[in-house]
């Protein structure tokens, strides 16, 4: 274990925050509740970010930018929206700052910069986007209108955790709008399907797909899809989410299209995001108690190269071999650092490249060259072993996609020694409480109920699975009939 680093046993929560300021991915910042992401987690942020973006256009999706500002009366015309988000809102009421008078060097409000309307600083941008759709959108000639955005957005929580939680994060957003109601939902559970690949492919980490129950859906939503993880630690993260809208904010904001018959029909909608939560979940799914793991599809450098040398001269030697196997990695498409800095000694960089979770470490010396091997260290397993320096640049990409399997097996694996089928409260309980992890039992499908086991145990239903198969039963609570098994668990 990394000196002066907690342990995932003794507190799970503190290895978590000391994991992301330690690794250098993130701090929290001089703004309550906020955060400032770091280099090193900005990068990873980056790649998850491109990942995404690809895939949304592979979809036929196109990046747009709308402002971060809704006024007030936009943000009331869809009621449920408004009201879901109203307790999370930040709202501007001044544009002006003057001295003052009374405290030299000091600034206040000024009393006579009242904005008209206020301004609600965007929680989610339904409202100011679909205003603007009412202008995009006449004939159906418009339809599909299928756009993103990658933004930030605010979201004044009481209690924050760096990436999990914060007032203010990072993330995408898209909107779009149809024809008929049938391809607006193909466009959510599409995207659904997008994310659970890039969940699964790319950040190495299984996921349930399914449906939120009504209580659990998105303010405005007819039907909420969605992806949920199981972190090392028995509780749920949702990692993304996809909304079938209905024609609950063309009605809203009056957005029409006129149809190839002539007559005037109000668009469907979807809506769907991803955030910098993912962070969280790629650290809590894979990462142990030497640091950061990453999966290498993810990782900024995959490969981190350190030459031991006593003199100049031998760092020479070992630059001159070593350099081609970086130009051959990289040619690859492989991220490599080759780390000849002098002011740091080769332990020093074997512990700094293992806790930022690189997945592969190559250390050449003067006695690798005689002998013609490489030392390769490979994160996950924190295994070594040698590799002849003339393959080592076609040995290396192979062992980097089996990290990336491996890591994904891993995950399954645990998920699935972790998921648990009950049929009675007391074994809900004694789960629920204990060991935690998924739990699968029946519920009588009452908001009632679901809201009485929430309040006793704080377990929630994280999804209704989309392939559960129909299973009669009895409800763990109520003892009222049910036709199929649900998701229970503590969750982030």
């Amino acid at each position: 274990m990394a000196k002066g680093f907690t342990s995932r046993e003794e507190d799970y929560s503190k290895w978590y925050n000391e994991l992301v300021v330690k690794a250098d991915l993130a701090e929290s910042s001089a703004v309550r509740g906020c955060m400032v992401i770091k280099p090193y987690g900005y990068a990873i942020w980056e790649k998850m970010q491109a990942e995404l973006d690809r895939m949304f256009k592979a979809t036929g999706h196109q990046n747009a930018y709308f402002p971060l500002f809704v006024p007030k009366s936009l943000f009331e015309a869809e009621e449920k929206n408004a009201e879901g988000f109203a307790k999370e809102c930040a709202v501007v009421t001044h544009y002006r700052l003057q001295n003052d008078p009374e405290k030299e060097g000091k600034l206040r409000v000024d009393p006579n910069a009242k904005l008209e309307e206020e301004l609600i600083v965007r929680p989610t941008s339904e409202a100011i986007i679909w205003n603007t759709y009412k202008g995009w959108i006449q004939s159906y000639r418009d339809l599909p209108l299928l756009i993103n955005q990658w933004a930030n957005v605010v979201r004044w929580e009481m209690r924050t955790r760096l990436f999990l939680r914060t007032a203010e994060f990072l993330w995408q957003e898209g909107h779009t709008a149809h024809a008929t109601e049938q391809e607006a939902i193909e466009e959510a559970e599409q995207i659904l399907e997008v994310y659970a690949e890039f969940a699964e492919k790319f950040m190495a980490m299984p996921v349930l797909k399914g449906l939120k129950t009504e209580s659990e859906r998105f303010a405005g939503a007819v039907e909420t899809y969605c992806i949920e993880a199981l972190m090392q630690d028995g509780k749920a993260l949702q990692a993304g989410t996809s909304h079938f809208l209905g024609q609950n904010f063309a009605h809203a904001f009056d957005v029409k299209y006129t149809s190839k018959e002539g007559k005037e029909e109000f668009v469907w909608a979807t809506s769907w995001g991803v955030s910098t939560r993912l962070m969280g979940g790629l650290i809590m799914t894979h990462s142990d108690d030497n640091g950061l793991v990453l999966p290498p599809r993810l990782a900024p450098i995959q490969v981190a190269i350190i030459p031991i040398y006593r003199s100049m001269e031998q760092l020479e030697m070992v630059t001159e071999k070593t350099l081609p196997i970086k130009a051959a990695l990289e040619a690859k498409g492989i991220s490599v650092k080759y780390d000849d800095r002098d002011t740091h000694k080769p332990g020093w960089k074997f512990n700094e490249y293992e806790f930022k979770g690189v997945p592969v470490r190559l250390a050449v010396g003067p006695r690798d060259l005689e002998n013609g091997t490489i030392e390769v260290a490979r994160r996950d397993t924190l295994t070594k072993e040698l590799v002849s320096i003339d393959t080592v640049d076609s040995y290396v990409p192979d062992l980097l996609d089996d990290i990336q399997i491996s890591l994904y097996n891993k995950a399954h694996a645990y998920r699935e020694e972790n998921t648990t089928e009950v049929s009675t409260y007391d074994e809900f309980k004694d789960r629920i409480e204990g060991e935690g992890g998924f739990v699968l039992a029946h519920w009588d499908g009452t908001a009632e109920t679901e809201e009485a086991i929430k309040k006793e145990t704080k377990a929630t239903i994280r999804c209704i699975l989309l392939d559960s198969k129909e299973a009669n039963g009895k409800c763990i609570y109520s003892g009222k009939p049910s036709t199929k098994k649900v998701v229970f668990a503590k969750a982030y």
